[in-house]
């Protein structure tokens, strides 16, 4: 609850826990900068015992870390294959262009999920007359497409194109642990096939601020070095850290709760609903969209009918709302969410 509102607007509106306000306030602290903070080492040493991976680097937000990640991984004036409606594309204020002079290809996809076979089409050929291939990029949990998982087979053939081409791989992966929860897959098997990985702390796991960028450690130098020209250079950063390694210790395996609340949410619409408004088949973490032109409304009319209700949605595009669940919704708050979109509709 957010001020009396059921706040479904997304999942980086949780708060702190009491056990996170308390190691805050408790943490050890240390220069960052000079690799002195002892919580922010611990976080990032905990992140690469549960990614598998060789080396961390705490940020402070998730765009930051992929804007690192692209940064790390490609070159001027290349290309970077992509799905056709990820957050790179989308929600990133056009960063990759500006920070890293890279263009984005965006392809289709089945529910935000790359064929192996239309990243293979989509390499460029060696021609002067068109830009290079340098990075291929994917995102688990896909967000624009409902919060939809990347089963772990179709992660490895992606990345089996990109090594073929001797290109890096990189996952974009905020909401990577719901999705390791949902398919029952373990991160590090998610990672293995990766140069870099970001994880987010702040949405599901519910920590204040910060992200993560994981990878090889022969990449991590160039990563230091952009957070310092992208203004993310931490000092006494470990008083935030300190709730990240609460997020990755005890948050994980209570996302299940997000996911079933989520379902419940989507069935309780999908009964009072045009047939097709409401997608089943998208809703396999946190997310449920809904098609508000199926009841002759505009997203944001809607949203603020809910609103009037006691109720928080987004506007996710121009023809659909969205719902996030998180920690701080209860079963309860869905249910009583549930009532009032049937008031509304």
């Amino acid at each position: 609850m957010t001020d009396g509102y059921i706040d479904l607007r997304s999942d980086t509106v949780t708060l702190p826990t009491d056990e996170m306000r308390r190691a805050m306030a408790d943490a050890e602290l240390g220069d960052d900068c000079y690799g002195e903070d002892p919580t922010i080492n611990r976080l990032q040493e905990l992140a690469c015992e549960m990614l598998g991976m060789e080396a961390a680097l705490f940020v402070p937000s998730g765009s930051m870390a992929n804007q690192i990640a692209v940064k790390v991984l490609s070159k001027p004036g290349g290309e970077v294959i992509c799905e056709e409606e990820c957050h790179l594309i989308h929600h990133e204020a056009g960063a990759c262009a500006m920070v890293s002079q890279v263009q984005l290809r965006g392809l289709p996809s089945r529910m935000g999920v790359l064929s192996a076979d239309d990243v293979h089409a989509a390499l460029r050929p060696p021609d002067p007359y068109q830009p290079r291939s340098v990075l291929v990029a994917i995102e688990n949990t896909h967000n624009a497409a409902g919060g939809t998982v990347w089963s772990l087979d179709d992660v490895e053939a992606v990345a089996s194109v990109a090594r073929e081409a001797r290109l890096p791989f990189f996952m974009d992966g905020a909401r990577l642990f719901n999705a390791s929860v949902a398919s029952d897959t373990p991160a590090r098997d998610y990672a293995a096939s990766c140069d870099i990985v970001t994880l987010s702390l702040y949405k599901g796991l519910a920590a204040p601020m910060g992200s993560l960028v994981c990878g090889r450690s022969d990449l991590m130098q160039d990563a230091w070095r952009y957070r310092r020209v992208l203004g993310g250079a931490l000092r006494q950063g470990g008083v935030v850290a300190a709730a990240g390694i609460i997020g990755l210790e005890s948050m994980v395996d209570r996302l299940a709760e997000d996911h079933a609340n989520a379902r419940r949410l989507a069935e309780g619409i999908a009964e009072v609903v045009p047939d097709g408004a409401i997608d089943l088949e998208r809703v396999q973490t946190n997310m449920v969209f809904f098609d508000t032109t199926s009841v002759n409304s505009s997203p944001a009319a809607f949203a603020d009918a809910l609103k009037t209700e006691g109720v928080l949605a987004g506007a996710a595009s121009s023809t659909a709302v969205r719902f996030v669940t998180h920690k701080d919704v209860s079963s309860d708050d869905i249910e009583k969410a549930v009532e009032v979109f049937r008031r509304v509709v």
